[in-house]
């Protein structure tokens, strides 16, 4: 960027990371947000590790209202998809650029515009819940993971002075599958309604394993390198979280909202068929998550 360029940035959805990430970049001046959204709130606070962030923000709550900006940051569940896709198309000029901060490892099917050569998929870790709209409390700096190209090296650029620790990768592709892994056991804790401290029953965290291996072995099929101790990794990690925790699909399901169980499980049984295999523990999870 140059020092007397502005840099237009448009974030669709302003939860708990679309909130966080877009409170980040408002602090520095070359950056002009934009947050796209269905509901107005007169101003966004932000309870970050090291300081609060407390500003009035740009907000758009109508797609007619848009205009071509050089980025755009799609923060939604993965089920907004289509209407995500609504704001980036009247979002993209001819050289737009979008990031994608949304689970699974669909990323780059997900969305057509703008193609994709100039889209930046993400896997995010940042821990953050939504207090209420426009309210956020960030528990940890967190880090980004984009792959390692100009793209995401231009995305990268954009935090440079914020705390988040926005990697670029090489092998972005087993980064995802391994963020898959831990979504895929969290699954457990939506289905029993039980935080994270349930791992530290063996029958449950042999559960938890047989669903990450089905997740291994689809992901391996799929071209990621991923090793045989994952399962152990990810009940591991479980267990070392703070027992109370709830994750976000545990959360919707206890709120009584929409679940991510498509992109957390559902993405498992559909790839694992693709690849001639089966996975029959996390499509019943997905099954059971979505019924209504």
């Amino acid at each position: 960027m140059g020092s007397d360029k502005v840099t237009r940035i448009a974030i669709v959805g302003a939860g708990a990371i679309g909130a966080t990430v877009g409170a980040w970049l408002t602090t520095n001046s070359q950056l002009e947000v934009t947050f796209c959204v269905r509901s107005h709130f007169d101003r966004l606070h932000v309870e970050t590790p090291s300081r609060v962030i407390d500003t009035v923000p740009g907000l758009l709550s109508e797609v007619a209202q848009a205009a071509p900006v050089d980025w755009v940051i799609v923060a939604t569940k993965t089920y907004d998809a289509a209407g995500a896709a609504t704001w980036i198309d009247a979002l993209t000029g001819p050289a737009t650029r979008l990031a994608i901060l949304q689970n699974g490892v669909e990323h780059l099917t997900r969305f057509t515009t703008p193609g994709r050569d100039r889209q930046v998929p993400a896997i995010v870790d940042i821990p953050a819940e939504r207090q209420a709209l426009g309210r956020v409390l960030q528990r940890r700096d967190g880090s980004i993971l984009i792959p390692a190209d100009d793209n995401g090296r231009a995305f990268a650029a954009l935090f440079r002075d914020t705390p988040i620790d926005v990697q670029p990768i090489a092998d972005w592709q087993s980064a995802a599958w391994r963020k898959l892994a831990i979504n895929c056991a969290g699954a457990v804790n939506a289905l029993t309604l039980k935080p994270a401290g349930i791992a530290a029953e063996e029958d449950i965290a042999e559960l938890m394993r047989a669903l990450v291996r089905e997740c291994v072995a689809v992901g391996r099929a799929e071209g990621a390198t991923l090793g045989d101790t994952l399962p152990d990794e990810v009940v591991a990690g479980y267990r070392a979280s703070d027992p109370d925790s709830v994750n976000s699909i545990h959360a919707d399901r206890q709120a009584g909202r929409q679940t991510e169980a498509d992109a957390r499980n559902g993405v498992i049984a559909r790839l694992a068929a693709r690849n001639g295999l089966t996975a029959p523990l996390n499509a019943m999870a997905h099954v059971l998550l979505t019924a209504r």
